[in-house]
């Protein structure tokens, strides 16, 4: 059994002029979500074996701050350059591609990608998923690259908790 927890960034700044999406950072309320949305998980999930980010600097931040709450290494953190990518086929690739030896993973992405492979892979329909929203999916099978529909054991949004 599989358990994979995705995680839209937090909410980013728009207001910087000149830089690249890539390099948005979080706004305050960004920073704010990712650190009550990362301990809320701690107190309801047990530490992901393997943490792995977008390189974008909005899902890099919430990542760390990820990481931070769940003791989780900076060290260990993969980050992958084809997650910024706003298609599911790299999340795919990249869960698929996952090592077995880890049972759970925590994935921190982006909008559409993320959307379409919840939908596509977890058995509640969601209409989207808000910034810093995590969903977490549980699959029956013993290998990453063999997933297939799995049970959409959680659904957690920041404004659930304010």
């Amino acid at each position: 059994m599989k358990t994979l927890y995705i995680v839209r960034h937090a909410k980013s700044s728009w207001s910087y002029k000149g830089i690249a999406d890539i390099d948005r950072p979080l706004k305050k309320r960004g920073i704010k979500d990712a650190h009550l949305m990362s301990k809320i998980l701690t107190k309801e999930i047990e530490k992901p074996d393997t943490f792995i980010t977008s390189s974008a600097n909005r899902a890099l931040h919430t990542a760390v701050i990820f990481c931070e709450n769940f003791g989780f290494p900076h060290a260990n953190l993969q980050i992958k350059r084809q997650l910024y990518s706003f298609s599911d086929g790299y999340l795919v690739k990249t869960v698929n591609a996952l090592d077995d030896g880890f049972n759970s993973a925590i994935i921190f992405s982006h909008d559409h990608g993320i959307n379409t492979f919840v939908n596509e892979f977890g058995d509640k329909p969601l209409a989207h998923v808000t910034t810093c929203g995590v969903i977490g999916i549980q699959f029956q099978e013993k290998h990453w690259k063999n997933i297939r529909r799995g049970k959409t054991i959680l659904v957690e949004f920041p404004k659930n908790h304010k």
